[in-house]
Parts: C-alpha cells; sequence; structure tokens
C-alpha cells in the first residue's frame, strides 16, 4: 500500500475482521464510516465487536487504519 500522510487520531469499533484473511473494517465512533484495516496495520489482536483507537490515512485505495490498538478495559 502506498500510504502517505496520517489525517487524525479515532476511536471505534471492529465491526468484521477476518483473521484468516488478515482484513476487516473499524466503523468510526464520530462519524460511522466505516475504515478498511489490514492486518499488517494492527499493533494488537483484533476480533468483531473490540473497542479501538486508530490513525486514519488515505491511500491510493481510499482511507485505512493504522496503528490500530484495542482498548483494554479495566478490571
Amino acid at each position: 500500500m502506498n500510504a502517505n500522510k496520517t489525517v487524525a487520531t479515532k476511536e471505534g469499533t471492529v465491526k468484521f475482521f477476518n483473521r484468516t484473511k488478515g482484513f476487516g473494517f473499524i466503523t468510526s465512533n464520530d462519524s460511522e464510516e466505516e475504515i478498511f484495516v489490514h492486518k499488517s496495520n494492527l499493533i494488537d489482536k483484533i476480533r468483531k465487536s473490540d473497542k479501538v483507537t486508530f490513525q486514519i490515512e488515505k491511500s491510493d485505495r481510499g482511507l485505512i487504519a493504522t496503528e490500530v490498538r484495542r482498548i483494554k478495559k479495566n478490571k
């Protein structure tokens, strides 16, 4: 991927993630927009319904989530 300039840091929820294929989508909390995520951009392992923080970058193919981190629950 030819990613360039970082747009912003966001929070959202993993809508879908296929571990076998290595990609999925995150729904942004502030815009309800679905952002593509690839396994190469994960800091933590994620699964459906996880709350995450991420950055959005523009690529030749559209917006992608990078620096994806799962928000850990306080116990």
